[in-house]
């Protein structure tokens, strides 16, 4: 017998050619954990040894903010990953960058990564301008 999880994780659109998409999940590291077993399973190891630290540093510090700063970035890590041809062309491109000498060419490869993070953020839920004040 198998588990339904609460909430709908197949989000496929019928003009969407990546068939297996997963809906964003809710930012908790409970969903985020689960949403990475069937999309990049091999970050799962990363994820747990990073929870692990975060949870230590909120019970040293006494503070939420450490397990904020990392479901935030797994929110955003998942937002890219859920979406094949989106995390190949950002890491395309970040090889690219680290590669390239010209200036004119890192600053269009710069603008496609920060509209790439851009727009996970935003499918994270995340609010860019708390972050800028």
């Amino acid at each position: 017998m198998t588990t339904q999880p609460e909430h709908p994780m197949h989000d496929i659109a019928d003009s969407d050619p990546e068939a297996h998409r997963i809906a964003q999940p809710p930012s908790t590291p409970e969903e985020l954990r689960a949403a990475l077993a069937l999309i990049a399973p091999d970050a799962l190891p990363t994820f747990d040894t990073e929870r692990a630290a975060a949870l230590r540093q909120s019970r040293e510090q006494v503070s939420a903010a450490p397990m904020r700063r990392f479901v935030g970035q797994w929110a955003v890590y998942v937002a890219i990953e859920r979406h094949p041809d989106r995390a190949a062309r950002l890491r395309a491109l970040e090889t690219r960058a680290a590669e390239t000498d010209d200036v004119r060419e890192a600053r269009q490869l710069a603008a496609e990564i920060g509209r790439i993070l851009d727009t996970a953020c935003a499918e994270a839920g995340i609010d860019q301008a708390q972050g800028a004040a």
